[in-house]
Order: C-alpha cells, then sequence, then structure tokens
C-alpha cells in the first residue's frame, strides 16, 4: 500500500483538526489542554485509509506562538491541505503557512474552504478568489478549491477523492538510503519503555536493529515498530512510524534528535545553503542572530552572507524577495544532509523570514566572501545529477581524500548511487580511486612533484646518502595525507621508473657521489675493518688509523653501513667479510660434528678474541640462526 505524509496549514481556528476529525474519525488533539482551549498546541496524528493508498495526517497547530511546533510536523510532508476559513478567508498565519511549504518545496497540495455551512455564497467565492491570489505562480496554483463542511459533510467525499488520486501521483522516498527517522515525539508506553514517532526520511526500520540517536550519540536497538498503531517487521520510507527503542530512558531523548544507521550521518555545526528571503521580510544582514528549523530540529545561529545568488546584490544583506549562498553556523549540532530543506526565521520576533536549502553540511573552513568563495557556491547548487558538486568535495579534501562512505552523509546518497557516483567521477578522470578513498588527479600529481622534488634537492645537499628515508618523505611532503595516498603515489612512481624505493627513496638512477677524498677514505676505512677481522677498533681508532678527517669518516661510515660492506653488531662495527667468514666457519663444523656446541670460553679460545667482542658475536650468530643458546652454551644449527 502506497504511504503518503499529508499535512494541514492555517490559521488559528480555520477548522483544520475538525477537518482531520470527520475524515479520519480520529480526533488529533491528544493534549488536555487542547481540549480545554480548543486549539491545537502541538502536533496532531491521524491516518485514512483509502483503495491502495494510506494517508498519514499531521495536524499542525495554527496560532503564531506555535509555528515552531508546525514547522516540525511540516518538514515531513509529502502533500499539503491549505485549509482556509470560508468564513473568514486568508488570515496572516495563512500566509505564513503557505509560504512555509512553499520554501520546503512540498511538491503538491489541495485547498480547502472549510466551514461553508457559517459563509453565504458570496463570502465562499471572495475566500477562493483572495486564496487562488495568495497561491499564483506557486505549486498550489492548479490545486483544486474544495468546499467542506465537517459539521454536515458536505465536500469530505470530494476531499478524500483528490488526496487519494494526488497520492497516487506523489513520488515515493527512496528506501534505498540509511535510516533516518528525525524525532517528533517522545514517549513512554507502560510494559515497553522508550517510544519515539516521526517520519522516516530515508532507509528502513526493523526489529533488532542497531541505531544512534544524533547529535547525542547514543547507541540503540530497536524493540517493534508500528505503523498507525499496527506492529510492522519492518517500515519503509515516507511512513509515520512509532519506534519502541532500548537502551534509553524517555529523560535522554528529547523532539529535534534522529535516529538513524550507525556512521550514516554525522552532526554538524557549520553548513553551507542557499537562502532565498520571503518578499515581505526585512532585509537580512551578514553576521545575523537567526532561528533555523530542519525536520523537526530547532537551533539558533548565526548567518555568514557569502553573496548574491544572481548577479545584483551585496554580500552585507540578502533583500527581500531574492536569494544569496551563506553560511549558517549553528550554536548547537544539527543532522543535516545535502539537499535537506530548511526555514528560517527572526531571531526577534520570531517571524519566518526565509528558507532555502543545503548544499554542504561539512563545508571547509575558510573565507567565504571572496570571488573563490562565490564561484564554489555556484558550483555547489543542487542539480540532478551532482557529480560537479562531488568533485568539488574531493577536490576540497586534498591528500586526505574524500572516503566514498562520506557522499552518503555529505551528499545525501544511498550507499549503491554513493558508489554510481565515485565510478562516474574515476570514469570521468575527476577523482582517482585510492582504496576507499576519492583523490583529486591533480592533488596526486602535485604530490608526486614535490616527491621528485624533495629527493632531488636531498641528493644534491648528501651526495652520500642512498636517498631519503621513506618516513622522512612521509613527514615531509606527506603530512597532510592519507596513509593509502602515501603508498599510491610511492607505487606510481616506482612503475614509472621514477623512483626506487626501498627503506630510503632515490630518484631512479641516482648513484652515491664521492669526491676523491671520500673514495680513499672509504676504500682506507674498508681495508682497516677487514684486516682487524672480529676484534674491530671503535669508530675513532679506525679513523686515526685509516689517516682520515673525522667528519669525512663519520659520512663514509655511514655509506659503508647503508652499503652493508660494514655490520653493526650491538655498539661495535665489523666488515661484512668476517662475519660471512664467521657464519661459514660456523656451518662448517656443524657438519664435522652434528653434536657440536660452543659457550663463550670456547669461542673466545677459538678466535683469540675478548669477552668484548665474543658476547656480541654469539648473539649476532642467534640472530641469524646460526645458533640457539641452550642454558650456558650455544648448539649448532
Amino acid at each position: 500500500m502506497r504511504s503518503v505524509v499529508v499535512g494541514t496549514a492555517g490559521h488559528i481556528d480555520h477548522g483544520k483538526s475538525t477537518l482531520v476529525r470527520a475524515l479520519t474519525g480520529t480526533d488529533p488533539d491528544r493534549l488536555k489542554e487542547e481540549k480545554v482551549r480548543g486549539i491545537t498546541i502541538d502536533l496532531g496524528f491521524a491516518h485514512l485509509e483509502t483503495g491502495e493508498v494510506s494517508l498519514a495526517f499531521v495536524d499542525v497547530p495554527g496560532h503564531e506562538r506555535f509555528v515552531k511546533n508546525m514547522l516540525a510536523g511540516a518538514g515531513g510532508i509529502d502533500l499539503v491541505v491549505l485549509v482556509v476559513a470560508a468564513d473568514e478567508s486568508v488570515m496572516p498565519q495563512t500566509r505564513e503557512h503557505f509560504q512555509i511549504c512553499r520554501l520546503l518545496q512540498v511538491s503538491a497540495g489541495v485547498i480547502v474552504l472549510t466551514k461553508t455551512d457559517l459563509a453565504d455564497p458570496d463570502m465562499i467565492e471572495l475566500a477562493r478568489l483572495e486564496v487562488r491570489e495568495l497561491v499564483a505562480g506557486s505549486f498550489l496554483a492548479d490545486a483544486p478549491v474544495i468546499g467542506v463542511s465537517a459539521a454536515s459533510g458536505e465536500g469530505l467525499d470530494t476531499l478524500r477523492d483528490a488526496l487519494t488520486a494526488m497520492a497516487q501521483r506523489t513520488r515515493e522516498r527512496s528506501a534505498d538510503g540509511p535510516a533516518r527517522l528525525p524525532i517528533d515525539r517522545v514517549f513512554t508506553v507502560k510494559g515497553f519503555g522508550t517510544v519515539v514517532t516521526g517520519t522516516l526520511v530515508s532507509g528502513k526500520l526493523r526489529d533488532e536493529q542497531e541505531l544512534v540517536v544524533l547529535p547525542r550519540g547514543l547507541s540503540v536497538k530497536v524493540r517493534g515498530v508500528q505503523v498507525h498503531g499496527r506492529t510492522q517487521i519492518q517500515a519503509a520510507a515516507g511512513r509515520r512510524v512509532a519506534v519502541n527503542v532500548g537502551g534509553v530512558e524517555v529523560a535522554d531523548l528529547t523532539r529535534g534528535d534522529t535516529l538513524c544507521d550507525p556512521g550514516a550521518f554525522e552532526p554538524t555545526r557549520r553548513v553551507d545553503v542557499v537562502l532565498e528571503l520571503l518578499a515581505d521580510a526585512r532585509a537580512l544582514r551578514h553576521g545575523a542572530r537567526v532561528r533555523f528549523h530542519a525536520g523537526t530540529t530547532e537551533l539558533l545561529g548565526r548567518v555568514a552572507i557569502a553573496g548574491p545568488r544572481g548577479d545584483a546584490g551585496s554580500p552585507a544583506q540578502v533583500t527581500p524577495g531574492s536569494a544569496a549562498y551563506a553560511r549558517l553556523r549553528l550554536e548547537t549540532a544539527a543532522v543535516l544532509t545535502r539537499g535537506d530543506r530548511f526555514i528560517m526565521r527572526a531571531y526577534s520576533p520570531p517571524l519566518t523570514v526565509g528558507g532555502g536549502v543545503v548544499v554542504d553540511p561539512f563545508p571547509p573552513r575558510g573565507a567565504i566572501r571572496t570571488a573563490a568563495g562565490l564561484a564554489r557556491f555556484r558550483t555547489l547548487e543542487i542539480r540532478d545529477v551532482d557529480d560537479t558538486a562531488l568533485a568539488s568535495f574531493v577536490t576540497e579534501r586534498g591528500a586526505l581524500g574524500v572516503p566514498v562512505s562520506a557522499l552518503i552523509s555529505r551528499a545525501g546518497l544511498s550507499a549503491d548511487a554513493a558508489a554510481l557516483a565515485a565510478e562516474r567521477l574515476v570514469a570521468a578522470g575527476r577523482a582517482v580511486a585510492v582504496g576507499d578513498l576519492l583523490v583529486a588527479p591533480t592533488v596526486l600529481d602535485s604530490l608526486s612533484s614535490a616527491l621528485l622534488a624533495a629527493l632531488a634537492v636531498h641528493h644534491k645537499a648528501q651526495p652520500l646518502s642512498g636517498g631519503l628515508p621513506r618516513e622522512e618523505a612521509r613527514g615531509r611532503v606527506f603530512r597532510r595525507a592519507a596513509p593509502a595516498v602515501f603508498d599510491h603515489v610511492l607505487a606510481g612512481l616506482v612503475s614509472g621508473r621514477r623512483i626506487v624505493a626501498r627503506d630510503r627513496l632515490a630518484l631512479e638512477g641516482h648513484a652515491v657521489s664521492l669526491s676523491d677524498e671520500e673514495a680513499g677514505a672509504r676504500d682506507a676505512l674498508s681495508r682497516v675493518y677487514r684486516k682487524a677481522g672480529l676484534t674491530p677498533p671503535d669508530a675513532a681508532a679506525a679513523t686515526a688509523s685509516a689517516g682520515v678527517k673525522t667528519a669525512v669518516a663519520e659520512r663514509v661510515i655511514a655509506l659503508l653501513l647503508r652499503e652493508k660492506t660494514l655490520v653493526k653488531v650491538d655498539a661495535l662495527l665489523f666488515h661484512s667479510d668476517a662475519l660471512m667468514l664467521l657464519k661459514t666457519e660456523m656451518r662448517a663444523l656443524k657438519t664435522r660434528d652434528a653434536q657440536a656446541r660452543v659457550d663463550v670460553a670456547a669461542f673466545k679460545a677459538r678466535y683469540g678474541v675478548s669477552r668484548k667482542y665474543a658476547i656480541p658475536l654469539l648473539e649476532y650468530l642467534d640472530r641469524e640462526r646460526i645458533t640457539r643458546r641452550v642454558g650456558e652454551s650455544r648448539v649448532l644449527l
């Protein structure tokens, strides 16, 4: 059965709740105070099943003091019933509610003239003309105007038929995305615990599902799901649902929280938007404090105006009836994604002044009142295919890249749509897939060039070096890059035969360059250590014996170690030939005697070395798996 959420809109006491009760048989006014005062104060809910359509009604208060409650219900509706009393015609809250629905881009609706039994034909015709004038040029311009009397039942069948026909043409919400339920009510049911209700914006909810409440970060588990009072195993997007959640108390939650899949969304306090100001509002100045309404959330924030959406205008303010690009800095966190509609109200008095759409829920820090900032906003405009905006997100992230999964929360895509978008960006050459990251090709090219330049500088400054240490290169060039990006760039340069990458990175074809003095020092020091065998001198003695300057000897010894001509064992330096000969002799000893063992004393006597050399050499043989220590001796392997 197709499910559509229908919201009422209109002035106080124009008969919205009475109309819903007449249509559904359910009184949406549930609060005692509402019964006493005869007005709707908070959201009310009812439903009607007709044919293959389920109509979930959200009845909103019409009093100006409770517009914020109206906004909490308006964000999730598919169709609107604009209610105008025939005996009073269009009133202030009629206009405000209509503008709110227009700004939220409600797709369709019907206009209902209520209380026709209290008005004569002239009054009804006047109300019809005035409401037509109000909605001219809007989504309700061609909507049917239906006269209704809840008292006599006149027009109710016509209204039901009109809503049913319209509901069947309404586009269904996608159930492919992550679960997202803006909470509009929180209460407790005896024997069940905490229950939340709301309109499921996207995804599905099912029993035993693990969810998170944002922005609080509370983990909960679904214990039960109901749609219109009926228990369901699963509910899909577009339904009014009641969810029994475990793991939290009623006091832990409130209207404005969001129930969603873990990891699918992130709270934000800084969003970029396209803002439209109503024609009858005051100019909105840069830095103004405003009330921000999105879904069931109401927050305070400040507006930073980037510039006009069109060719004319000023970044200092948004003039009435115009549109602008802006950044909102919210005082508390909200759960938002690209494409979310919002309403903006003045801080004081709290009047609706405009609304708009979120184009980036996680914008980078930086100036927005510049030519580049304005150009970026134009790139982020909502389009049918958002590849240009997505490419902008990727470029802005630089070497950190954008995880494909982040397109779900930032771009408002389902997991499948995010994967397809990533494939399109890669195929078009607008991004490169680096593991699960998307990185701009220009960023990778820049990093490659920077690394090649760093290696050239290193080779020139240290001609005896075998290359720049890998981790030093990472810290110097890739300090703000994701680890996978570093590996990707290295792999590309190696496969392109631009660099050689081992523990050190060097340009392809790089060779150590020695001066005549350094070449002589290398030969001399190598002879000293080779001649010393298993009793090498310390570095200072070797330097003196070779007749080499200390500074030159330090550079050359480091080179000999990198070339593995010298091997460091503990604090001693041995010539590799001496160690190789030692290992050969130990293996030969094993060949002659399978039970051969060697201890410190025997080793010292055999090679004529002191304990200073014997202990490090025996431990070296252990590491090389030539021997294994057993008690006080070593077994030859």
